[in-house]
């Protein structure tokens, strides 16, 4: 029947006796071929049947059409009347008008009145001036509709304006200032799509109102601060867009703006600086009126969200992006003075948190410019202006340690920045820096080795990684710049600063060498080795430089594995006595260690303990190969040291102050990232003293901050992205977008938080070293470590731990119980993991009934990523447990919730659960529940009123649909049925929803399989 739609005019007899459920594919065919046949037709073609096809396509817009077919409707009308006569275009326009000024707002009407804004849109458009004055009353009409319309209504008005703003260009200018004020309130519109539409309405009008760039920029620029906050990525991205363009345009107005074309006299533009200052103040201060600001910053609370800095990084990008490569080639100091300027403000780095982000938001304007706009030439001549700046601003810092001249931290800031920035332009330019490296008048290496006896170890680390991608960039300069960094170090082995600078870059250059073809010689090993004996030994002896000494020897040491076994394989029985040197060697040295030394001692005591573990952990890493039986057993003693040293150090920190909890926590940190590289077997006898740690940690149950593990996204399946956000981790805003992601410290990678990363290997798909502040990273490395040791403990442990995990989840309230159970789901999913890949047995039922009613309560909390770490859960308890039964019980328990449930959450959380019990138990093991599963799933699918819902359900179907394979193939006709009706009548704002319908078309093929070949032969060119 479809092909009887392929005709001019719609075929009414042929759609009459479709059934109803087919009629608007039928249409929608019709309007398709229609499209394609008005783009090459002529006048005389379609002359006879003009009149009808007119009709039949305003007869359209009655019939509740959805998004995609409206559209056509709209283009097909436009293409219409510029093809053929336009003695009806006047008439189409009223009865659209007529459509808008009706009182109905019933939502059966909705549909119409969507329709009937979207051919106005389109034929504004595509018409232009032909439409005449007609836009004066159509733009009134719009406006007025605007005042009491619904969310999609409001989208498609906003677009239609920005349409009649293209089409009607400078013509529209007496209806510019009515649009703006639409627009304007669009910006801060509750529903974020509004705000898009109305940015994007606004970028069209920049085009041909120049009040926006002049008179009004001060006023668009605070709107758009506001549109920022409590925005989604989107949004941030199109107002963003809109700012950065309204601002490039002050610089590179439109030629008739250029002429002094405006009525009111000549109006001033922005000069550069005052541009760039827009975007600062907004940086600084958020969105708030002058005033306000100022209160605040009397009474010192003045802070702005992060949503606001994220969306105004984006917008200096785009503000560069939009003036050209060639303006920002004459301009790159302009540039890197003012960025330093938004950086060494004290306003933008109010916590050490905060200074993290904005160092990140101007690393990214910098990344995306000087790293993506220019080319080889200029990006050297940008290296140079980098070294003069850092030139200039250690020019201004006393490095003696008794003060800055400066007097303030702002400086540190910009220093960080400009050597990251310089790091990476050097390690891209690859080779082709030897120019600048090597140019003698700028000295860029000695202008950053001087850095390194800068008072702030942020700066110093900045430096030590900037010189390791000179190195990786320019390999000859990695021998002599270790050669120069050992003779430094020796010669001011008085100096704290220089002990830790200098001890950095050797540990960074040395951890760069197996990424060098020439490495370095073989000797240089045992060299390096004997420096850093040297200092641990000479540690003792001056209290001044003990901390800087121990740190720094164990720095180098660590460093020294990643050189591999044949440099290692000589140093070990040192290392071993070195190890053994560092911990008490029985109870009794512990407890006549408790009886002395004071608060300072202490501290050394623990950073030398935790520098000894790191080495520990680098040599199981990078020398596993020299990790025998018997060096097990010897590395065993100062672990079992530690761990005792840690079951009474609670007493120690409460006797000597608070500030000994941080060397306390890197010292279970180094713990157990070791323990996660020894064979479990080998330190079997301490399970219960190490999982009475680990359970502790992620419990929080020694801390009163309410810190989440950074894991659970990655322990969720990667196909979850939809739900998990994380599809937002392949974009290239990644590194500013991170920031606003819900869990702890999100996004504030920095090297001063663990300088082990300047050897340690990079994780895939980064390209600077980012290790997360100390207090989520030691939850990390517990939940791996848990991970790890679930499986092998005995039943009753299992047993006691999962009951323990839901008394502290319902002893917690509030924030804090959300953050406990972020921390014991993802213990819990990554011990389920190892169970799955070592194949192992769950446990008894008691066992299985504790771990089933802890993840239960995860499907209905409010929390998306626990509801999806609970199904995921679910899932995979259901793999590990492989009974038929546990499968059916879990299975009917999620449909008797779906079909009582009336709330969003439990759906979804359900549906979840459905899709991922058919995911790891597939097609077979869940094949009895499948009619049941998907008729329960293509229901919630339907309910338009929830797309949240209907975006889980459909994920879920997919998961079925990709894991019942032969199974699913009775299913796949109603499936199908849906998922068209859903694409005729889903909004196209509605991306997530969008995203899962072609998830499921895409495991619908997959099931079909090779009946979707075509039958005739291709020719393969």
């Amino acid at each position: 029947m479809m092909e009887l739609s392929h005709s001019l005019t719609l075929n009414e007899e042929a759609l009459q006796q479709l059934p109803p459920a087919k009629r608007p594919i039928f249409i929608f065919e019709w309007l398709r071929f229609l499209d394609k046949v008005l783009e090459a037709a002529n006048k005389s073609d379609i002359k006879g049947c003009q009149k009808q096809l007119v009709a039949q396509l305003v007869g359209q817009m009655n019939e509740s059409p959805g998004p995609p077919t409206r559209k056509l409707v709209a283009r097909c009308l436009a293409t219409l009347f510029s093809v053929g006569d336009t003695f009806l275009l006047f008439d189409t326009i009223n009865k659209c008008n007529d459509v808008l000024k009706n009182k109905d707002d019933s939502p059966s009407y909705l549909p119409t009145r969507l329709a009937a804004v979207t051919c106005i849109g389109a034929m504004y458009e595509k018409l232009g001036r032909m439409m005449g004055r007609s836009y004066e009353e159509t733009v009134q009409i719009l406006i007025k509709a605007l005042r009491n319309a619904e969310s999609q209504l409001r989208i498609e008005i906003m677009m239609t304006l920005e349409k009649i703003t293209a089409g009607m260009g400078s013509a529209a200018g007496n209806v510019h200032k009515d649009i703006y004020k639409a627009a304007k309130m669009g910006l801060t519109d509750r529903a974020l799509p509004v705000r898009c539409a109305s940015a994007l309405c606004l970028m069209e009008m920049t085009k041909h109102a120049p009040f926006l760039y002049t008179t009004e920029i001060e006023n668009l620029s605070q709107l758009c601060y506001r549109s920022f906050d409590n925005s989604n990525y989107d949004v941030r991205c199109t107002v963003a867009k809109l700012l950065g363009t309204v601002l490039a345009t002050t610089q590179n107005p439109p030629k008739e703006f250029a002429k002094g074309s405006s009525k009111g006299g000549v109006v001033k533009l922005l000069s550069l600086e005052e541009t760039l200052t827009v975007l600062l103040t907004g940086f600084l201060r958020g969105g708030s009126s002058f005033l306000k600001g100022t209160g605040e910053m009397i009474k010192g609370s003045s802070s702005v969200s992060r949503e606001v800095r994220v969306g105004i990084t984006q917008a200096y990008v785009v503000l560069v992006q939009e003036l050209g490569a060639l303006w920002l080639e004459r301009n790159i100091s302009t540039l890197l003075a003012h960025l330093t300027e938004l950086v060494a403000s004290p306003k933008a780095t109010t916590s050490h948190v905060d200074a993290v982000y904005s160092r990140k938001c101007v690393n990214f304007i910098l990344r995306a410019t000087l790293g993506r706009m220019i080319g080889e030439k200029t990006q050297t001549a940008a290296c140079k202006e980098i070294t003069q700046l850092i030139i200039k601003h250690m020019n201004s810092v006393d490095v003696s340690g008794e003060g800055t001249k400066d007097g303030g931290e702002g400086g540190q800031h910009v220093l960080v920045c400009l050597l990251q920035e310089l790091g990476c332009l050097l390690q891209s330019l690859s080779t082709t820096c030897a120019s600048v490296i090597l140019d003698t008048q700028l000295n860029l290496v000695d202008a950053v080795v001087a850095v390194l006896l800068h008072p702030s170890s942020a700066v110093r680390l900045s430096a030590a990684w900037c010189l390791r991608c000179i190195c990786l960039a320019l390999p000859s300069q990695l021998h002599p710049l270790i050669t120069r960094c050992c003779d430094r170090l020796d010669a001011l082995k008085s100096s704290p600063e220089a002990i830790a600078g200098y001890s950095c870059v050797v540990s960074a250059l040395v951890g760069c060498v197996q990424k060098t073809p020439l490495g370095i010689p073989h000797m240089r090993g045992k060299v390096l080795f004997n420096i850093a004996e040297e200092l641990l030994r000479s540690a003792s002896q001056n209290s001044r430089l003990s901390l800087h000494r121990t740190q720094a020897g164990w720095l180098i040491i660590g460093s020294i594995m990643t050189l591999g076994v044949g440099v290692v394989r000589g140093l070990l029985p040192r290392m071993l006595l070195l190890w053994k040197n560092s911990f008490p060697r029985s109870s009794k040295e512990i407890e006549s260690e408790k009886a002395r030394g004071d608060a300072f001692t202490w501290q050394v005591t623990l950073e030398g303990r935790a520098g000894a573990l790191t080495s520990m952990h680098s040599f199981l890493l990078h020398c596993s190969e020299l990790a025998a039986e018997d060096t097990v057993r010897r590395l065993l003693l100062p672990i079992e040291a530690a761990l005792l040293m840690l079951s009474s150090i609670t007493h120690i920190v409460k006797q000597y102050g608070q500030h000994l909890k941080a060397s306390t926590a890197m010292v279970r940190l180094r713990l157990y990232e070791v323990l996660s590289l020894l064979p479990p077997q080998s330190f079997e006898s301490h399970y219960t003293s190490i999982l009475k740690l680990l359970v502790s940690e992620f419990t929080l149950a020694e801390s009163g901050a309410n810190t989440t593990t950074s894991l659970l996204r990655t322990m969720c399946h990667a196909d979850d992205s939809v739900i998990l956000g994380t599809w937002l981790h392949h974009t290239h805003h990644k590194t500013i977008e991170d920031q606003l992601q819900p869990n702890s410290a999100s996004g504030s990678g920095a090297l001063e938080h663990d300088p082990t990363f300047l050897y340690r290997p990079l994780p895939e798909g980064e390209t600077i070293a980012g290790p997360l502040p100390l207090g989520v990273t030691v939850i990390d490395a517990s939940v791996v470590l848990f991970g790890q040791m679930f499986p092998l403990v005995a039943n009753k442990h299992r047993l006691k731990m999962l009951n323990l995990f839901g008394d502290m989840i319902r002893a917690a309230k509030s924030q804090r119980q959300e953050a406990v159970q972020m921390n014991i789901f993802t213990a819990v999913l990554s011990a389920l993991k190892v169970l799955s890949d070592n194949k192992a047995s769950f446990g008894q039922d008691d066992v299985k009934k504790a771990a089933t009613a802890l993840l239960l309560g995860g499907l209905t909390h409010p929390n998306s990523t626990l509801r999806c770490a609970s199904g995921e859960a679910i899932g995979r308890i259901a793999q590990v447990v492989g009974d038929p039964r546990f499968v059916a019980e879990m299975a009917q328990n999620s449909f008797d919730k779906l079909k009582s449930a009336r709330d969003a959450v439990s759906r979804t959380g359900h549906s979840l659960a459905l899709g991922c019990l058919h995911r790891y138990v597939g097609g077979m093991g869940s094949g009895q529940h499948l009619s049941t599963s998907i008729s329960i799933l293509l229901a919630l699918a339907k309910d338009s009123t929830s797309p949240v819902v209907q975006v889980w359900a459909l994920h879920a179907l997919s998961l079925i649909a990709d894991s019942g394979g032969p199974m699913f193939r009775s299913y796949v006709e109603p499936s199908l049925a849906l998922l068209l009706e859903l694409l005729l009548s889903v909004p196209p704002y509605t991306a997530e929803v969008h995203q899962c319908i072609g998830k499921c078309l895409q495991a619908l093929i997959t099931t079909v399989g090779p009946e979707l070949q075509v039958q005739t032969a291709v020719l393969l060119w």
